[in-house]
């Protein structure tokens, strides 16, 4: 199975990705500085794999880790930097449990 690797994705892929609307895309590009996706020539949003990755990072300190946007973006600007691996280590880790939930889950459906 080959999969194809997009250099650029719309809002609204990338809002699917997440599990979000894509207002809340919009609202976080207000408040955190860092997240500044391009815009094509349409003037649409497109963003790259690094605006996604830096979108989960947002996503789990939101709604994960309980921070308020004011820590998340503190957080960002100082913690994130020197945390960064450690942060994505921990975002894999909780990926490939909801991942091994969904094979369990699917596993159940054929007997």
């Amino acid at each position: 199975m080959s999969v194809e690797t997009k250099m650029y994705h719309s809002i609204s892929e990338v809002a699917q990705m997440l599990g979000l609307e894509a207002y809340v895309l919009r609202f976080w590009e207000k408040e955190f500085s860092q997240l500044r996706p391009k815009k094509n020539r349409a003037g649409n949003r497109v963003y790259q794999q690094k605006d996604i990755d830096l979108l989960i990072q947002i996503k789990h300190l939101l709604y994960d880790k309980g921070f308020t946007i004011e820590g998340a973006r503190n957080y960002l600007k100082s913690e994130g930097k020197s945390n960064g691996s450690k942060m994505k280590a921990e975002l894999a880790v909780k990926l490939l449990g909801e991942i091994r939930a969904d094979i369990d889950g699917l596993l159940k459906l054929f007997p």
